[in-house]
Formats: C-alpha cells, sequence, structure tokens
C-alpha cells in the first residue's frame, strides 16, 4: 500500500503530462491506416461487446479498419502494459473499465504501467454498476436479506466468483458490511465467470450489467440488486442495494479509451469526438440500454480527472477489504 500512497501524493505532479503538444496535420489525416484497440478482457465479454460495437461504429465514421484485439490476464493489466509500451502515434488505444486505472494501483504492487505517466486519456464511453446475481437452482434465495442469511447459515461454504477487480472489489465490500464468511474464486473474465455459476461451481457474484442483466432476464440467474445509486431504467423491476438493506452501498463503473503517453493532443481530441459522436446516437443508446449502461461523453481533460478521482476513491475501500497487493 506504500507504493498506492507515493502514487496518490505524486498525481497533482502528473497532471500536466495529460497535454501534450498538438499536432494538427496529423489529426486532420489520423487515421490513415487500421487502429488495434486492445481490451484486456476475454472475447464475448461485456467490455469486450461494446469494443465491437464502438469499433464498427468508428470504422463507419473514418473509413478505416478498427481491429479489437482481446489480450486478458492479469485483470487488464496485460492489454494496459501492451498499449503503454506501444508507439504514441495513435494506432493503439486501450478499451479499459476502471479497475485498470483505480483499483489495480492498488491490488498490485508492481501492475506493469503507471496509470497516469503512461497513458494519454482520450474520453469515458459509458457508465454502469454491477448486478448482485445468484443461480437459483443452487442458492434458492429471492432478496439479498435472504442471501445474507443464507451465507450466514452456512459460514465458509459459499463460494463467489470475480472476472475482474471491480467485481471483486464490490463483492468484497459487501462482505465487509454484512460480515458473512464466503470464499473468493477468481477467473480471467465475467463470462468464466458466470459459466462456472450457472454449472455450480461458485454460487454468487458481482457480474458487470452488461453481462449480468441480460442473463438475469434469460431466467437462467437470479438478479438479486444492482449497485447504482438508482434503479436501472432499463431493469427497473431489480432494486438498488441501498434498497435492500445495505448502508452506503453504492458501485458505479465507467468504460474509457487511452493512448500511449506522447499522442498529440490533437488525435486524443479527434478520437474523443468520434467516439463521443459514435456512442451518441439513438442505435448506441438503444444498445447500451439493454446492457444497463448509460452514455458517457468525456474530454482528455475531463477522463484525466476522473482517473486521478479513481484512483483516491479505491485505495481506503480496497484497503478496508484486508486485500493485500499481491
Amino acid at each position: 500500500m506504500a507504493a498506492a500512497r507515493h502514487l496518490l501524493t505524486a498525481l497533482a505532479l502528473f497532471i500536466p503530462l495529460f497535454i501534450t503538444p498538438a499536432a494538427p496535420a496529423l489529426a486532420q489525416t489520423w487515421p490513415a491506416k487500421p487502429v488495434t484497440m486492445v481490451v484486456g478482457y476475454p472475447p464475448g465479454s461485456g467490455i469486450d461487446n461494446v469494443a465491437r460495437f464502438l469499433a464498427e461504429g468508428l470504422r463507419e465514421r473514418t473509413g478505416q479498419p478498427w481491429i479489437v484485439e482481446n489480450k486478458p490476464g492479469a485483470v487488464g493489466n496485460l492489454a494496459a502494459q501492451a498499449v503503454a509500451r506501444a508507439a504514441p502515434d495513435g494506432y493503439t488505444v486501450l478499451f479499459t473499465p476502471n479497475s485498470s486505472h483505480g483499483i489495480n494501483p492498488h491490488m498490485f504492487k508492481k501492475p506493469g504501467f503507471d496509470p497516469i505517466k503512461d497513458f494519454q486519456p482520450v474520453t469515458t464511453i459509458l457508465t454502469l454498476g454491477f448486478v448482485l446475481v445468484v443461480n437459483p437452482q443452487t442458492v434458492p434465495v429471492n432478496t439479498v436479506a435472504e442471501l445474507t442469511a443464507y451465507i450466514k447459515a452456512r459460514p465458509g461454504k459459499l463460494a463467489f466468483a470475480s472476472g475482474n477487480a471491480t467485481g471483486r472489489v464490490t463483492a468484497e465490500w459487501y462482505r465487509q458490511i454484512t460480515g458473512i464468511d464466503a470464499v473468493h474464486v477468481p477467473y480471467k473474465g465475467v463470462p468464466q465467470a458466470i459459466t462456472d455459476l450457472l454449472g455450480g461451481q461458485v454460487h454468487f457474484m458481482f457480474a458487470d450489467a452488461t453481462l449480468g442483466i441480460p442473463t438475469a432476464r434469460s431466467g437462467k440467474l437470479r438478479a438479486l440488486a444492482v449497485t447504482n445509486a438508482k434503479r436501472v431504467s432499463s431493469a427497473p423491476d431489480i432494486p438498488t442495494m441501498l434498497e435492500s438493506g445495505v448502508p452506503g452501498y453504492v458501485v458505479e463503473s465507467w468504460f474509457g479509451v487511452l493512448m500511449p503517453a506522447g499522442v498529440p493532443m490533437d488525435i486524443a481530441r479527434r478520437f474523443a469526438d468520434l467516439s463521443n459522436s459514435t456512442m451518441g446516437t439513438e442505435r448506441a443508446r438503444e444498445f447500451l440500454s439493454k446492457l444497463g449502461a448509460e452514455p458517457a461523453p468525456g474530454s482528455p481533460e475531463s477522463f484525466g480527472r476522473a482517473i486521478v478521482a479513481e484512483i483516491a476513491k479505491w485505495g481506503p475501500i480496497v484497503k478496508n477489504a484486508g486485500i493485500e497487493a499481491e
């Protein structure tokens, strides 16, 4: 945690690095060839689905291929490392959830990248919460209160899955507040975690709404609550954790795009404008609504501030959850 504290105290010094020299001529012609969008999670994951939707919209707007490259591993760290080391020419970008740049700095002593110095923020794409789901065939509960009581009656007997860092910390926070005793089982991605949840190998999880809500709608899982501050418009029948009696419990995440540090600011701004226009269409809003997500247009500056705030937010939560940096 000492490394994390050092990172927080140094953030103010790093913020100017978000602003790099402009290069209007480059921005006018960018992209002039295919762009690789690196995603740190497997194909079929919620963030992968959104990345492919965004990539198709960017292809339509630029006339260039946008190639989604999945590089799962170390809860998003491998993808972030690859982009941090890429040439700052605008042709390798990172599509990532808040976990890689907000939670991982507190979870790993050496994540292999600096979330501030190594990246040029571009824009946020969406915001979303998580959904607490169970397999009703193996865990016969209908509410969060019933799940809490069910687990407490079986200390150490139930397991919860996580497919990313935010999902794990979200569950750890629930465990901390309620005092339940359950075993953590990590997975490389949410699809694999949901597969084992459906198979009965694990008993509950906080899944990204992008996959958790559609799977619950299919009847295969039961959604007990969302972690948003308010009910999700696309699933108004699912209560919030606050409504379910878990005090102060709100977790809302974002997906965003970043480039390697040193990319000309005009390219970052053009990328932000293209992304915002792609995700601002009625088709995109309908797509996001089905996933329980909301569009979140931004800029390099606003996204830079969001990353700084995210790092500061998650430090105390990880510490209070008793998670030791690996």
